[in-house]
């Protein structure tokens, strides 16, 4: 009985067309004794995008048991994928479902030995390459933070006369919010205190 396969197929622009990478995989599972079950192709889309229609479809399918193939065959890696971390998270996917994953170019073949010690050498490089962000991402703000750049979000300034004087007139906290232009939580935060400051006579001008 011959290996059941699918095979992916992406070209960026609409103007290339996936003929050659089909057939390429077309020739290569002929070579192997292999059936393409089905083809699911991505034209005129970016590798940069995870978010593919056929891409997506073909994730949905892993978790069908009826799908009628058992192994994802692709010209090369960066039809399936253009960074480390989004070709893992593809293959992570495969394997929790059982399915093999081949790309012919690289001669890549994860019901392999030599296929499955690429995976986790893969898996490896992702995890390099998310402590690399973080410490570039933590420098950053280090440097921004040596620079005088306050971290953080904004506090939005407001009249707080203008507050209280609507307050006392009854206005909810709600309606407040929505008259002043700051959130109620942070007025119940700041006007509670100050009503009652305010009735012993000091004078308030504005918090920001």
């Amino acid at each position: 009985m011959s290996k059941k396969v699918c095979c992916y197929c992406r070209v960026s622009t609409m103007e290339q067309s996936i003929d050659s990478q089909l057939e390429a995989i077309r020739k290569y599972c002929h070579n192997q004794g292999w059936e393409i079950s089905k083809v699911y192709r991505d034209e005129g889309i970016s590798g940069a995008k995870d978010d593919r229609p056929s891409l997506n479809e073909l994730k949905k399918d892993c978790a069908n048991s009826k799908r009628g193939w058992t192994a994802v065959v692709c010209f090369r890696f960066d039809r399936m994928a253009r960074s480390t971390q989004h070709l893992l998270e593809c293959l992570n996917l495969f394997q929790m479902h059982k399915i093999d994953f081949i790309s012919i170019n690289e001669g890549i073949d994860t019901s392999t030995s030599v296929g499955r010690m690429v995976f986790t050498f893969l898996g490896g490089i992702a995890e390099f390459e998310r402590a690399i962000i973080k410490e570039r991402v933590k420098a950053g703000i280090e440097r921004a933070k040596g620079q005088g750049v306050k971290m953080g979000r904004p506090r939005a300034g407001f009249d707080v006369n203008e507050a209280l004087k609507l307050k006392k007139e009854g206005l909810s906290w709600a309606q407040l919010s929505k008259k002043i232009g700051v959130s109620s939580a942070t007025l119940r935060r700041i006007l509670p205190t100050l009503l009652k400051t305010s009735k012993s006579g000091c004078a308030l001008k504005s918090c920001s």
